[in-house]
């Protein structure tokens, strides 16, 4: 049996105690680092309590409630950062919360399963992290951005969660099959991330920001 609750606390912990002896954007990533390991264990909850409601196997949700519990519960914590204190892009914390998220997930699927498989643990830690770091980024990006036209906010943030929602739709999909699909589940998270990052990089000069 897996007590992820105490495996929360062995993690956050060292982080909040960690917050009075830091300052500035160190202080807000580990603070966000931390919130998204909690959001990942309420989303665990939630996707257990759905599971329950509608009687579905292990497969069924992870391809129909999984993806919509988890992003929507990663894109709570950005839109009250954002609502209450208005940053600039740059400063959305959208990487740290999915790298807490992706980080406590994939601890919680080793106490679980094993780490005897090294090569198998390898790719899977790089797709999912991949897959909650695209998905993180492109909340911010996007919250960041729809919120500027306030009548695109309401649309523009379903929008963005629609989107990422399927991505990680996709993404649970493409591994739970076999041969070709399986990998190609595992690379599209790190494309997509790396068409991304040359967006980023090719356009510059619209100071366009996916931090």
């Amino acid at each position: 049996m897996t007590y992820i609750e105490n495996i929360f606390l062995c993690l956050a912990l060292p982080l909040i105690l960690s917050l009075f002896f830091m300052k500035g954007r160190v202080r807000r990533y580990a603070l966000f680092l931390t919130v998204g390991m909690a959001v990942c264990l309420l989303s665990a909850y939630v996707s257990s309590f759905f599971m329950g409601q509608y009687g579905v196997d292990g497969t069924v949700a992870a391809i129909e409630i999984t993806p919509v519990c988890e992003e929507v519960m990663k894109l709570l914590p950005l839109l009250f950062f954002y609502l209450i204190f208005e940053p600039e892009p740059k400063e959305m914390p959208a990487a740290a919360i999915a790298v807490g998220f992706a980080t406590f997930e994939n601890v919680c699927y080793l106490t679980e399963n094993g780490a005897a498989n090294f090569n198998f643990l390898l790719i899977r830690g790089i797709s999912a992290g991949a897959l909650h770091i695209l998905c993180g980024v492109l909340s911010g990006f996007g919250v960041s951005h729809v919120f500027r036209c306030r009548w695109l906010a309401v649309t523009g943030t379903v929008g963005i969660l629609g989107a990422c929602i399927g991505f990680h739709a996709i993404y649970n999909l493409l591994i739970t099959a076999e041969g070709a699909w399986k990998t190609a589940g595992y690379l599209f998270p790190s494309l997509l991330l790396l068409c991304l990052y040359a967006a980023k990089q090719l356009l510059p000069r619209q100071n366009i920001s996916f931090e």
